[in-house]
This record gives structure tokens, C-alpha cells and sequence, in this order.
């Protein structure tokens, strides 16, 4: 009472066991909520409940946030559903393989647009696309094991039926559109990787010949009228590799006197250049050497191939690198696979037509690619390629030109994604190479930039020479005139024509929308028929 607080004293009483015997309890409530302070808990009051790993003490509402939350941070960052619920080890582990799955996607992405060539031969070469393909796969089985996982963390019994139903949904939907895209994009890269194996060839990359990359394509058609394989068309495209900017040249079949370089073996086998009458036209080098000197390339796999590249630079003056064949037998289902070509006809061109081999009798006209513009399918345009009733064959070729300019056009990126697996089947069985795989990077990033420019077209026969040009040609003005042609399609050359004061002449080729070369014809040029004149609209 004099302002003293008494002290407590000490209870020498054990402290109270409910569970001792004799003891009295109360009882409680079914499914009330107890706790117990534990040595952590003794700064605060006793957490009763923790709605993320307990929602049995949750009400509705938060439950159904707590799964809603759960599911879209496992879509955007998977393992963190794991760990905040609880079970942290498989948490950290998926959290490690984001990590590195985003730091190589950041690496890739930056190839991408600084230098995408290395990013290309990883993706295409056999070896390191094998293991892009078993990451892929272990990542989408990796996140469907996560999705899995975390609809059992939801605790679905838990949520009102509705509710449960939209989040099994939605699990499905993510489970499709994150693994199902992983997995589909490993197909993808599976069927490049088939498709570039049964195509390209091995061996180093090249490089660019006097900056330019320069490539024979052949189309053959070695169909049952046919004795042995002949290239019919043979054009040699010329690409700029600092600027994309490209030229085809068109070599006719029935170009005589083919020279030779210096450095083919043909040019022991013909000094005088392939000189042995009307029969020595230049596609039939190609069944001259396979049956007569395949010895003379002892290390190609296709001894004619090669022989029609020296003849190529023989006939040019450039050198040219590599070869693709396109078989025409095939060609309907590679043009399909594209979705048709549109091409704007300017004479009407028969299907069938022509002079059966055997009997000697005319063949039937089965119908005609009328004039305008034609969105082809593969029939069509194989037609509109070969056909040669009623047309010259610098009609053909012309027509030729405008299929192959149309082809390029259709390789759109929305093309290619959209009908991949058509175009990796159809190009396995058409086309036929010796360019190696290593140089699908270089290429790639070089076509990507010849989308930025028009396609610049010749012929080394009309309509850019006379028509007596193929029987006795002049090489050395042809080669004076490819120079300067190749020298224009570079970004110095382009920029030196735009200087050209207004009206000046840029030669005498028509019958073609696509630009024409400066090359001044060695005669005058000879207009096509319109059978044989198209653009690509």
C-alpha cells in the first residue's frame, strides 16, 4: 500500500499437462483451429492460417485466387508456384533451368539481328540440332510436369465446381500452348534437320567469288520419253553477298562451242571447246561426261553436275561455286507445296501439244493457261514451264524466268512457317546439291537481304542477243557484258546508275517487268513471242 508492486511468487506447481491422466480438458468444436506457439513464433501471435499452402482454412473466394495465381505464375515463371507453395526443391530447380533457358534465348535472339550465321548453323548442323531437339523435348516434358504439379497444388477439390472446371481448362489450354509448342517447334527442327541431311552435302563453307556467291540451277526431266538426264533449263544465279542484290543468267540448251577454264579436265577432252556438231549443245554435256568421263571427277558424286559448272564458267567468265538440280517429275509437288504461284501470262500457252517421240504423231492438247493474271497450282505451272507448243525455246526459257522469280516471291516467312513440313518433303525429293550444309547460315542471312531488292533477269540469247547468238556465240562480249551486268547489282553500282542523268539508256531487252541490265546487245534483240512473255505481278 506504500506504492510497492508485490512480486509474484514462485509457484513450486509442474506446469499443467492436459494430456496428463486425471488431468480435465474441454472439448472442442469439430474442425476447430488450434496452434501452438513454437520457439520462432514467440515474437508474434500464432499464424493460424497461410491461404497459399493451407486453403482448407480459406473461404471460397481467396481460394480461387490462390489457383488462379498459382497457374499463371507457373505460365510465366515456371517453378515459382512450387516454391511459394511450399516445396522448394523443385522450385529452385525449375527456377535454374529458366535461368538458363532464357539466357540462351537472349543469346539467340541477339544472333538474330547482330549475326545471324552462327545461329543458323547451329540450328541446321546435324550434331548441335540434335541436342536443340532433346532440349526442347526435355523443356516441354519439363513444363508439363510443372503444370501437372501445380493444378495438384491448387488442390482442385477445394474449389467450387464451377470454378474447378475453369481451372482445369485453362490448365489443359497451357499445358497445349507453352509444351505442345516446345514439342512442335523440336518436330520442326527434326524435319530441317532430315531435310537439310538428305539435301545438302558436307564439307567447309565457301566463300563469295569476287564478292559474289554464284550457283548453277539445272532443271532436269528425265521422265519415260526421256533417254538419260538432260538439264532443259540452266540458269546461274549470281548474289551479291554484302547486299543481296541478285541476277539470274539464263544459259540456253542449245548454246554451242562451250568453252572451258583452264582448270577443267574438259579442257584436255576439248580444247576447242564442246565443238562436235549440232549435237555437242550444251545440255548435252551433261549425258556426254556421266557416260563417257565420269573419270575425269573422280571425287564427285555427280560427274555430269560438275562438268555443267565448268561449262557455266567457261560460258560466263565468273566462277561458279555450286550446283542445285531440280527434277521436273517433282517439281508439281514442290510448287503445291508452296501454295501455287501467281503469274501474270501474256500469251496463251497449251497443255500437251508437242510431237510423241515414238510414233512421230502430234500429242493432244489437253487445254491452255489463258493470258492475265493466274494463280498456278503445280500442274499448271509445270505446264506453263515446259510446255513448248507454238513457242521458241527462248519462249520457254522466258517463261522459266518468270516461274523461278515467282517461286522466290512465294518463300515468304509466313509461307515457309505455315507450309514447312510440305516444302521440307517436296524439296527432299526434288532437289539434289553439292552446296554444304555449313553454308546454309551464310546463305540464309544473304537471302534475306535479296528480299529488299528486285530480281534483275538475262539471257545469254534473245531477247538480249539476236537469235543466231546460241549457234555461234560471242564469249568474250558475253563476258564484257556479264562483268558489267554483275557490277551493277551491288549497292556502289546501284547507286552510280541512280546518278545517271534522266533518260538515259539502259539497253534494249523488253517483253520483261523485271529490270534490264546495261549490257548492250551484240546485235539487236529479237522481241519474244507472246507465248513466252509473263511477269510476276
Amino acid at each position: 500500500m506504500n506504492g510497492h508492486t508485490p512480486r509474484a511468487e514462485h509457484d513450486p506447481r509442474p506446469p499443467h499437462d492436459p494430456t496428463a491422466a486425471g488431468s480435465p480438458s474441454r472439448e472442442l468444436p469439430p474442425g476447430a483451429v488450434t496452434a501452438v506457439r513454437g520457439v520462432d513464433d514467440a515474437a508474434g501471435p500464432p499464424r493460424l492460417t497461410d491461404p497459399l499452402r493451407h486453403p482448407q482454412h480459406a473461404g471460397n473466394g481467396t481460394r480461387a485466387r490462390r489457383a488462379w495465381t498459382l497457374l499463371l505464375s507457373t505460365l510465366v515463371v515456371p517453378g515459382s508456384a512450387q516454391l511459394v507453395a511450399g516445396r522448394r526443391a523443385t522450385g529452385r530447380a525449375a527456377l535454374k533451368v529458366d535461368v538458363v533457358a532464357w539466357a540462351a534465348a537472349a543469346l539467340a535472339l541477339v544472333c538474330l539481328v547482330l549475326w545471324r550465321t552462327p545461329l543458323i548453323w547451329f540450328l541446321t548442323n546435324s550434331f548441335t540440332s540434335l541436342l536443340v531437339i532433346a532440349g526442347l523435348v526435355a523443356l516441354a516434358l519439363g513444363w508439363a510436369f510443372l503444370f501437372f504439379d501445380t493444378f495438384r497444388l491448387i488442390r482442385p477439390g477445394l474449389l467450387v465446381r464451377r470454378t474447378r472446371r475453369a481451372v482445369a481448362a485453362a490448365t489443359v489450354a497451357l499445358m497445349l500452348l507453352t509444351s505442345g509448342g516446345l514439342a512442335y517447334s523440336a518436330y520442326l527442327l527434326s524435319v530441317t534437320r532430315g531435310a537439310v541431311s538428305d539435301v545438302f552435302g558436307g564439307g567447309l563453307p565457301f566463300r563469295p567469288s569476287d564478292g559474289r556467291y554464284n550457283i548453277l540451277l539445272m532443271g532436269t526431266d528425265s521422265g519415260e520419253d526421256r533417254s538419260g538426264r538432260r538439264p532443259d533449263s540452266m540458269t546461274v544465279l549470281s548474289v551479291d553477298a554484302d547486299s543481296g542484290r541478285t541476277v539470274t543468267i539464263s544459259l540456253p540448251r542449245n548454246l554451242q562451242n562451250t568453252p572451258f577454264p583452264e582448270d577443267s579436265p574438259l579442257a584436255d577432252v576439248y580444247p576447242e571447246g564442246f565443238n562436235c556438231g549440232d549435237e555437242c549443245i550444251l545440255n548435252a554435256l551433261y549425258t556426254d561426261v556421266t557416260n563417257n568421263h565420269a573419270e575425269l571427277y573422280p571425287d564427285a558424286d555427280d560427274p555430269g553436275a560438275q562438268a555443267m559448272k565448268d561449262a557455266a564458267e567457261g560460258i560466263l567468265g565468273i566462277e561458279v561455286q555450286a550446283y542445285a538440280i531440280v527434277e521436273m517429275n517433282g517439281f508439281e509437288q514442290l510448287v503445291d507445296a508452296l501454295g501455287g504461284i501467281t503469274i501474270d501470262v501474256g500469251g496463251r500457252v497449251p497443255i500437251g501439244g508437242g510431237t510423241d517421240l515414238v510414233t512421230g504423231l502430234p500429242n493432244e492438247i489437253f487445254g491452255y493457261i489463258e493470258p492475265g493474271v493466274q494463280h498456278l497450282d503445280g500442274y499448271h505451272a509445270l505446264w506453263y514451264a515446259r510446255s513448248r507448243e507454238g513457242a521458241t525455246d527462248y519462249d520457254r526459257q522466258a517463261r522459266q524466268r518468270c516461274v523461278q522469280a515467282a517461286m522466290l516471291k512465294q518463300l515468304n516467312p509466313v509461307n515457309v512457317l505455315t507450309r514447312f513440313e510440305d516444302l521440307a518433303a517436296s524439296g527432299t525429293q526434288v532437289v539434289e546439291t553439292d552446296i554444304p550444309q555449313s553454308q546454309i547460315g551464310s546463305f540464309v542471312d544473304v537471302a534475306l537481304k535479296a528480299k529488299e531488292h528486285e530480281l534483275v533477269q538475262f539471257a545469254a540469247g534473245p531477247p538480249y542477243y539476236d537469235p543466231s547468238f546460241p549457234t555461234y556465240p560471242d564469249y568474250d562480249r558475253l563476258h564484257e557484258d556479264v562483268d558489267q551486268l554483275l557490277e551493277e547489282a551491288t549497292d556502289r553500282g546501284a547507286r552510280d546508275a541512280e546518278a545517271l542523268p534522266a533518260g538515259t539508256a539502259v539497253g534494249s531487252g523488253i517483253a520483261m517487268t523485271v529490270p534490264v541490265p546495261a549490257a548492250t546487245p551484240l546485235v539487236g534483240a529479237q522481241e519474244l513471242t507472246p507465248n513466252g512473255t509473263c511477269s510476276v505481278p
